[in-house]
This record gives C-alpha cells, structure tokens and sequence, in this order.
C-alpha cells in the first residue's frame, strides 16, 4: 500500500542528493502554463462573457452573473446546520486570537542625530481569495484566508469559488455561509485559471485586486506563476503533504491515521513517515489496512496517494537522521511523534507548519488550532512562509534626514556614486551645498 525507502547503513548525502532520494509528487506547473495562458488572456479580453462560457465550459453550468447575489449569501447562513455554524465561529476565533497577534507595528530608529528610517506597515489595497471547490468543500480556506486579510487592515477583500452544478451555479452553500460569517459580500462564481485571471485584470463585475491568494489545483497555481509580477501571490501551492518524525514512542494508529487523513485530500497528496525504528514502520504498514478499509475516498483518493511515487516510509538509522530528512523534504505538514518532541521541533528548520506530539495532530491545524492552514508545499518551506497577517502588508521606510545630518555623510554618498560611475547621483546632493571632494 506504502512503499519503503532505506536510507540506513550509510551516511546520508547534503543537499539536493538527499532531497533526490526522497518522494515527491509530479506537478508540472511549466507545463499548465501554456493552458492556462489563452484562458487568462480571453478574461482579459472578454471578461464576465468569458468567465460565463468558462462556467458552462468547465463546470457544466449557465450563468447570467458572476457576482453571487447577497441574499443567497444570507440565505446559506441562515440554513447552514447549526452545529457547523458553531464549529466555523469557533474556527473563526481562533484564528483571530493567533492572527491579531501578528500585526506589526510602526518603528523608527535614529541612524544618526537628525537623521531617522521609518518602516511602517500598510495593508494592500485590494485582495482577490480564493476558495477550491473540486472534490471537497474548504470553508475553512474561506476562514484560513479572510482572518488574516482582516487582521492585516485590507479595505477591499473578494472571494471566488468555483461554481457548483447542484446548488444552482452557485458555490458551494457553506462556503457561503462561512463568507457571511467573516462578512465578505463581494462574492464570484468563478473557478480555476479564470478566476485568478478575474481578480488580475478585473472584468465588468470585478475590479482588480493587488493580490491573490489561496490553495488550489494546478491550473490556479500555473495562473498564479503567469501573473507574477503584475500581483502578488501567496504561493504555488500544490498537492497536500505531510510527513510525519516518528521514534518507537509513537502510536502506530495516530500515525496511520494522520497519513490517511491527508491522503484523503487529492490522489497525489503525499504521505511520508521518517523513522528510525522498524518495528514502528512495520507497525503503521499493517494499521494501514484496516484504517483505509474504513476510510470513505478509497479507490480516487487515499489509495493512490498512498501508493504513489510522492508517499513512503523513509527508514534512518537514527532521529539525527530523520532530522535531516525532514529539513531536506520541507513538509507542508511536518508532526514531530518522538519523545522529547518538543525538543526535536525545536530543531526544526524546514516545515510549512510543524505539529508537536501526539496531541497535535495536522487535522487540528486545519480546522481549530489557531494556525493558519494555507501553507507552502513541493519543498518551498524551505524559503517560503504560510499565509499570515504579513503576507497583506508591505512595509514601506521613511527616511527624514536634517540639513546637517545629510551634509555630514554627503561626502560618503558622493565617493561611493563615483565608485559606481554615477556621478549624477552624488550631484543631487552637492547641489544642496557649496561642496566640493575633500582632498586626501
């Protein structure tokens, strides 16, 4: 069901030889670029008409509009089930205790008497989120991107989700219902490349945002890389991973469990467990049986994700080890099951979001933790943040120099103009004094 990589008996490679050996799951963004380009570029063109034909083309639906009316917004909250309606507030709460705590504040520093750099925050404008709506239903993104939009301050936040054949061409009821809890009104039927496209080049319905954000399939990250440069993103995020540090204190069934549940996602979601006791990985394989057959998406999702070439047991001859392993894949999800956990998460340098012990499982993260679930995946953990306050804020630096504060270091800013052979640069500042190069 799992295959087993050995990485025992020798000592382990650095770098992008460890990273080579290691499962990961096939994701061609390059590839989807040149689909997802006309696409892009018909929304340019054509705007709702074309998100209108995308919507009958793609989701087998017939809209007159994009704009998801307010009343069905009202009307989805007010039928939603009251016990996910409680479960959503709570969400919500959470991740504002967490996310509040994230804003920065302004700060100025003296650099030298009269002469100070202010940084500042300041909240982008206009965000476009973005909620999947494929095989699962991901209220929670709505939560994991609004809060920490909100928090940051944005004056203008949109959300699109694809359109749904059963509910009308609407999207799916609870993700609208969760947009009134959060009070986003400005909802859109639109799905995939072309709603990234939406929020790019604004359409009749949409004006443009400065941003896009939010989890989807290939063809909103490969709209995601085609737009860089004329918004910002989040991340290309691709297929769920989670990968699990594992000693012989750990649980076998919280272990599998926790593989499954992140394999139930997408058929190549990635599931790797890291451990240097054998006895465990045997132990995992064989829970793995009878906690699949009881899972719900066997066949589509849980059991090709399993066997596929980006899930796997890595075998170390030691937790050392496994820290390497760990800190070379870079999970999206990375749970720390070992004694001592605490104390190996510490240590802990690649990980979109880690998980301590057996009482922090990923399921936690993404629903109630507090944390945001919107995190990077295929490695970028490595260099790459998961979504939070910051990621809506630019900080912007003020500088505010005095006369003589400037006069003071002119002849500096002027050498080094000249060192670069731009003279016109150090000209700017002499020409605020009777100055002239101080011979040596």
């Amino acid at each position: 069901m799992i295959s087993r990589i050995d990485l025992r008996g020798d000592s382990l490679p650095e770098g992008g030889a460890l990273r080579d050996l290691l499962p990961r799951a096939e994701f061609d963004v390059a590839a989807a670029l040149d689909k997802v380009r006309p696409i892009c570029e018909d929304v340019h063109h054509r705007g709702t008409a074309a998100l209108i034909e995308y919507a009958r083309k793609f989701d087998g639906v017939e809209l007159e509009r994009i704009r998801v009316p307010a009343e069905a917004l009202k009307v989805s909250l007010e039928e939603l089930d009251p016990a996910v309606r409680a479960a959503l507030e709570e969400s919500i709460r959470r991740a504002r205790i967490v996310h509040a705590q994230q804003r920065r504040s302004e700060h100025t520093t003296q650099v030298v008497p009269g002469g100070t750099v202010t940084e500042k925050w300041v909240p982008v404008e206009r965000v476009g989120l973005y909620a999947p709506g494929g095989r699962s239903v991901y209220p929670s993104s709505v939560i994991m991107n609004v809060v920490p939009a909100q928090e940051a301050g944005v004056a203008s936040i949109a959300l699109a989700s694809p359109p749904q054949a059963d509910f009308g061409g609407l999207p799916h009821p609870t993700i609208l219902a969760a947009c009134a809890l959060l009070g986003i009104d400005e909802v859109y039927a639109a799905g995939g490349a072309q709603a990234v496209a939406m929020f790019a080049y604004g359409t009749q319905e949409c004006a443009p945002a400065n941003m896009v954000t939010g989890p989807g399939n290939i063809w909103v990250a490969a709209a995601k890389r085609y737009f860089t440069g004329k918004i910002g993103i989040d991340t290309e995020a691709g297929p769920t991973e989670i990968a699990v540090l594992a000693d012989s204190t750990a649980d076998p069934v919280h272990v599998a469990a926790d593989l499954i549940s992140q394999a139930e996602h997408d058929p190549l979601a990635a599931a790797v467990l890291v451990t240097d006791s054998a006895e465990l990985a045997e132990a995992v394989e064989r829970e793995l049986v009878p906690q699949v057959a009881a899972s719900k998406h066997i066949e589509d999702r849980i059991k090709p994700a399993l066997a596929g070439r980006q899930s796997a047991i890595v075998l170390v001859d030691s937790l050392e080890d496994g820290l390497k392993v760990v800190d070379a894949y870079g999970a999206e999800h990375l749970e720390i099951q070992t004694a001592d956990a605490a104390a190996w998460a510490a240590r802990v340098r690649n990980a979109g979001a880690i998980f301590v012990g057996p009482w922090s499982p990923v399921s936690l993260g993404d629903y109630c933790a507090g944390s945001n679930h919107v995190l990077p995946t295929g490695g970028c953990a490595c260099h790459s943040s998961g979504l939070s306050v910051q990621s809506f804020l630019r900080g912007i630096h003020i500088v505010d120099y005095t006369r003589d504060a400037l006069a003071d270091v002119t002849h500096h800013v002027v050498t080094l103009a000249e060192a670069e052979d731009l003279p016109a640069h150090g000209a700017a500042l002499k020409a605020r004094f009777d100055w002239k190069v101080p011979t040596q």
